[in-house]
């Protein structure tokens, strides 16, 4: 799959589901659980416990799977996801080198970013979508509303304590996606091995991006009428 295509995958689905869980069949069991339940994109963190084995097994069993690499902080680490399979690559913070590196292996670059000049220099460094971090506790919906003025033809991403209460509020910000992990996989139901309350946490959380997006595109044509 290519950049362009994961790009508009995500944006189409709008969810990047964080997996960080404290083994690797914990890991495979949450991102092959929320697939099924119909978001086809995951991000494995490299916190998870051989992690790139992780990658490179979702990789080649489901291929229709959106792969990604979270986390990641050097350019090391990202050269090791891309040949395990990862097609796109998040960290919390901008390293320009990774994005650069990325960018050239035609794989979806997504640093993290908080402040406008993180934001400018990830944006002249053509990243694909820069993921706000940590959202919440920096304002909130407000913060990406507020980005959004002088930058908007930059494709945010709101993660870091995004739930079902606020996700809605950042795509009505203008965020394109949101990237939830414990809140859409909890630790419990992992251990547990309960796929179920899994699938139901995804299947609210599309029902609230596709009403948000619903609620969007009736504002922007009621002020078109105007």
């Amino acid at each position: 799959m290519t950049r362009d295509a994961v790009r508009a995958r995500i944006v189409d689905v709008g969810i990047v589901p964080s997996v960080r869980t404290s083994s690797a069949e914990d890991a495979r069991f949450a991102a092959e659980t929320v697939a099924d339940a119909g978001i086809p994109i995951v991000e494995i963190t490299m916190t998870v416990p051989h992690a790139l084995d992780v990658i490179g097994d979702l990789a080649r069993r489901m291929p229709d799977l959106v792969v990604g690499a979270g986390t990641v902080f050097d350019l090391k680490t990202a050269r090791l996801c891309v040949e395990a399979g990862a097609r796109f690559i998040t960290s919390p913070g901008l390293d320009l080198t990774i994005v650069e590196f990325a960018l050239s292996h035609d794989i979806l670059a997504v640093p993290g970013a908080l402040t406008p000049t993180e934001v400018t220099a990830a944006w002249l460094a053509s990243a694909d979508i820069i993921k706000i971090f940590p959202s919440a506790h920096v304002g909130g919906a407000s913060y990406i509303h507020a980005l959004k003025a002088p930058f908007p033809d930059v494709l945010f991403m709101a993660a870091g304590g995004v739930n079902q209460q606020t996700a809605a509020e950042f795509i009505g910000a203008g965020a394109v996606a949101i990237g939830v992990g414990a809140e859409l996989v909890p630790k419990q139901a992992v251990q547990q091995r309960d796929a179920h309350w899994i699938t139901e946490l995804t299947r609210r959380f599309l029902n609230i991006i596709q009403e948000a997006r619903e609620h969007m595109a009736g504002r922007n044509e009621r002020v078109g009428r105007r």
